[in-house]
Order: structure tokens, then sequence, then C-alpha cells
């Protein structure tokens, strides 16, 4: 496949092959969250966000597995650079009970380790004051590391406050900070002592504007100020282990921030001395034209948690924040992963040696400024920050046409929120690759209405 001069083309989608394949796989699958019967051939041709699915059919894929591959199918900035290396069997080891090298001096190995991504991840967050990184498996296995090793810090601080719309994962402890759809929590037991305020996207908003009910009084304060004031408040700050947010929601509905909000949750975070935790698994990696999405705003994270695009899970923090006692911590294969390592620490490089969040910022205006220019009936927003997009529409009816119809032309897409369709085109997508995606939901959304 010739990435520069690859075409959309589709017969059917789904087709005969891929219902037989998503059948097949649902026979012996727990009921989960497949949102249509997409099956990639891997045999097949695949570039960038070009793949080819079991029956032919060649899609335009602007989901990037949901960032977690953040240069889309067999992108040679990666494959390339793998391609060097004689793989060997295992490929993951029990990392945190056992050290690997490739033979090199530390600092210098051809096929980059767990350590050599650490270490990446550190100078990547200095500009935080974050120098210690505990690898997992997951975002999830992040954030429950995250939040453990604050309770810990705390000294047994018994309360988190978390944000409306907030996702962070689906094992229990992240559960506990969710609050969006309610399929995610009711019926699971829960960390108790989490409490929520609203998450301010009123981009227009000022204190004394809120439409999101954060502020109040006129903006003389807000409900998170309310909440941990010493004197009248009903969470005393003294026993508030974190405070977790997602710097952009992502499965709550690609919601974007307001300033006045960012700077209340860094100006309560300081003055209280409460951890903040930034959830930066679909934000960070470069998706919204810096590293990680705290770089937008006036925040200051005293914990970073990674995943998706990074290839493994990690927990980046202060030394000062993490437990001196053996085994406190442990993730077996977190910390082992040798390839998932290599493919995280050539993903940072290439963001840099690319100049990718430049690409990020600009191909995310075009599409933007494309969409936008199309005055779609039923679009009531379109909005992101570099390559994390979305398109909000005036009903979730409408949102689901139009991704149906968007899929028929062969543009792969999500949802998110209740009436939202986000967009994440590789770091490295080109404009012409984003003339055609905006064209196709154009397409697709005249085409329902």
């Amino acid at each position: 496949m010739d990435r520069d001069t690859a075409e959309v083309s589709v017969t059917e989608m789904p087709g005969a092959r891929a219902r037989e394949w998503a059948e097949y796989h649902r026979d012996v699958a727990a009921t989960t969250t497949y949102v249509y019967d997409f099956v990639w051939d891997i045999t097949e041709d695949a570039e960038g966000p070009f793949c080819t699915d079991v029956d032919g059919n060649v899609l335009l894929d602007f989901t990037s597995h949901v960032a977690a591959a953040p240069l889309g199918y067999n992108n040679p900035k990666i494959m390339d650079r793998m391609a060097e290396f004689d793989m060997v069997d295992p490929t993951k080891i029990a990392g945190q009970d056992f050290y690997v090298s490739d033979g090199s001096d530390p600092g210098e190995s051809a096929l980059p380790g767990p350590a050599d991504l650490m270490h990446e991840l550190v100078d990547r967050t200095g500009h935080y004051d974050l120098d210690t990184v505990f690898l997992s498996n997951s975002g999830a296995e992040a954030v429950e590391n995250a939040i453990k090793i604050c309770y810990d810090d705390s000294g047994g601080g018994k309360y988190g406050v978390t944000f409306d719309g907030a996702f962070h994962g689906r094992t229990l402890g992240a559960l506990s900070l969710n609050r969006s759809k309610s399929v995610y929590r009711k019926r699971f037991p829960e960390v108790p002592g989490v409490h929520d305020v609203p998450y301010c996207d009123d981009r227009a908003c000022s204190p004394e504007t809120c439409s999101c009910g954060f502020f109040v009084d006129d903006g003389d304060t807000s409900l998170l100020r309310e909440k941990l004031d010493p004197k009248t408040g009903h969470v005393n700050p003294e026993e508030t282990s974190y405070i977790v947010m997602e710097p952009i929601q992502g499965e709550g509905g690609y919601r974007f921030p307001s300033e006045p909000f960012m700077e209340e949750v860094a100006d309560l975070a300081a003055e209280h001395d409460i951890p903040l935790i930034a959830d930066e698994i679909q934000s960070g990696m470069g998706r919204t034209g810096e590293l990680w999405g705290s770089d937008h705003y006036p925040i200051e994270p005293d914990v970073i948690t990674g995943a998706k695009g990074m290839r493994v899970g990690a927990t980046i923090a202060n030394e000062d924040s993490f437990p001196d006692e053996r085994s406190r911590l442990s993730s077996t294969w977190g910390a082992g992963d040798i390839v998932a390592a290599a493919q995280g620490v050539f993903t940072l490089r290439a963001i840099d040696e690319y100049d990718l969040l430049d690409n990020a910022t600009v191909r995310g205006e075009q599409f933007k400024e494309t969409v936008r220019d199309a005055a779609l009936d039923g679009v009531t927003d379109v909005r992101g920050k570099g390559l994390m997009l979305a398109v909000e529409f005036e009903s979730p009816d409408l949102r689901d046409a139009v991704q149906e119809a968007a899929l028929r032309r062969g543009l792969l897409t999500l949802a998110c929120g209740s009436n939202v369709i986000r967009f994440l085109p590789p770091l490295d997508v080109t404009e012409r690759e984003i003339e055609l995606g905006a064209k196709l939901l154009i397409e697709a959304a005249v085409d329902v209405n």
C-alpha cells in the first residue's frame, strides 16, 4: 500500500466475512463494547490511517484504536526500527523481579527496554518535577496505583475528589472514580469517600457566567472550594488524599475545560496541598499537540497516569510520592514487556524527530475548519485540541446515524458522551488524509439529513 495515494474503497460494510468473523468471536467472548463489525485483516495492506478488512474493504481509521496506536497501522517510523532486531522469546519477563538489557551500556540500548522507557518519560515530565515511574499493564492499573500512592503518601487520608463525566477505567478502584455512564458502576462495590463536583466545559466561561454549576454565588466561589473549606466544608482537606481529573475528558464526551475552572482546581490543590492526579491515558503522548494534555492548562500535576500510546501503563510522580517499602507496589508484566517498551520509546522519539506535536496542531485545525465551514445541519459544536477532535450533534440518534453512514463510506470513528463522535487520526496524519476524512464525514452527515 502506498499511503500517499491510497484511497478508501468499500463494497459493503460490514461484509459477509466480517459478519462471520464477528459471530465467531462473540461465540466465546463475554459481552462488552464492540461498536460495529469491523474486522481488520492483519495479513493485508495497512499503513498510517489506512487498513484493509477481511472483505477487502480499504478503510480510513480515525480512531487509532482509541489512541493506543498513535501512529496508526504499520507505520515505518516504528516498524523500520523494530525490524532491525531479532525478537526473543519470552518477550515478557517478570519485570519487577528481574531486569533486562540488550547488552549495551545503560542508556545506550539499540533495543530500548522498560528502563529506557522510564527514563524517556522522566525526561518529558521534568517540568512537573516528576522523576520516578511505576510501569504496569494498562491504564486502569496506572490509575489504581496513582490513587494507591496518594492514599499511602497522605498517611491514610480517606477522601478523594473526582469530576462529573469522569472515566478512569474499569477495575474496581478506578470505577469508584467514574462519573460517566451509570452502567459502568451500578451494583459494584466502591472505594468510599470519593466526592464529585461539576467539570466545567463551558469554554466561554467566566466565574460570573458559569453555566455548569461549578462556580456559585455569582462567581465568588466554587463548589469545590466550599466542599474543602476547613471551617464550613464537609470534606476535610487534611484528610483528602487526591484530586483526580482528566485534563480533557475522553469517554465523557471529549469535554475541554474552561481556563477559570482549571485555575481554580490548581489553586485549591496548591492551597490545601492535595496531590493532583492527571489522567493522561487518552490525552497524553502528543494527542493534543502538546505531549501532555496538562501542558495546555495552568495545573501542576503531582501524578500523571499514562497508557495507550505509551504501549504500557505508567504512573509517574516524584520519588517522595512512592512508598519505600518493598512489595508495597508490584505488577509483574508491566515493567517486563520488552516489545511494548521499545514501541513506547520509538513512539516518543518519533514525536520529536518528525515534529508530530506541530503536525497534530496544524492538522487538527484543518479538520475543525473544514467541518465548521460545511455548516452541517444538526451539528452543535466542533471542538478539539491537536488531534483529539470531536463533533457534537443535537441528539444521540443523529450522532448514531451519522456514524453509521460514515462507516458505510469507509470512515472508522468512535462515539463518546451521549451525542458526540470523536476523531483520533494518527499523529502524522497528512493534509490529504484529513481532507479525505472530513469529506467522508460531511457526506455522511448530509446524507443522513
